[in-house]
C-alpha cells in the first residue's frame, strides 16, 4: 500500500451550530442578571422576598441551561474517507471518542428523507454493521454534506 491510498479523498468535522456565541452568552447573562437583581431587590424591600428569591433562583436556572447547551456542543463527528479506509470518529461531549472504520468499496451510504422536512437520518452501513452520521447536522447541512459525502465514495470506488 503506498501513501496515496491513505491520502482524505473527504475529510469533514462535524459539529452542532450554536447560535449564541460566547460573547453574546456573556451578555445575555449580564443583561439578565442587572435585571433578575433590581426585580430582585424590589421585592425584597417591599416585602414580598420569596419573589426576590425566585428571581435568584430563574437567574441561576437560565445560567445552568445555558452551561448545558454549551457542553453538548462540544460533541463532533470526524468523517474521513480514503481509498483504504472510511472512517467514522465520534467524540462526546465528555472527550470520549469512538471510531468506526469501514472498507470504502464495501460501504453504503444511506439517506432517510422526509416530503417535508429533507434528510431525517444518514447512516453508513457495511461488513454486517450500521452507523449513523451527520446527526449533529441542521438540515440544510445535512443536504450539504450527502451530496459531498456521497460523491467521494463515488469517487473513491470509481478508481479502482
Amino acid at each position: 500500500m503506498d501513501a496515496s491510498e491513505d491520502r482524505p479523498v473527504f475529510a469533514a468535522e462535524l459539529t452542532a451550530h450554536r447560535s449564541l456565541s460566547a460573547k453574546g452568552f456573556r451578555v445575555l447573562l449580564g443583561v439578565s442578571g442587572v435585571v433578575c437583581l433590581f426585580y430582585g431587590l424590589f421585592f425584597m424591600v417591599s416585602g414580598a422576598w420569596p419573589v426576590g428569591l425566585f428571581f435568584g433562583l430563574d437567574f441561576l436556572l437560565l445560567y445552568g441551561a445555558f452551561r448545558l447547551n454549551y457542553r453538548s456542543g462540544r460533541a463532533r463527528e470526524e468523517v474521513t474517507v480514503t481509498r483504504s479506509y472510511l472512517s467514522i470518529l465520534k467524540i462526546s461531549p465528555a472527550g470520549k471518542a469512538v471510531e468506526h472504520r469501514f472498507n470504502p468499496f464495501w460501504a453504503r451510504f444511506g439517506v432517510n428523507r422526509h416530503e417535508e422536512f429533507g434528510i431525517t437520518g444518514m447512516y453508513v452501513t457495511g461488513e454486517g454493521r450500521r452507523t449513523d452520521v451527520g446527526s449533529l447536522l441542521n438540515p440544510d447541512d445535512r443536504e450539504s454534506f450527502a451530496k459531498a459525502f456521497k460523491g467521494a465514495l463515488a469517487t473513491v470506488k470509481r478508481r479502482i
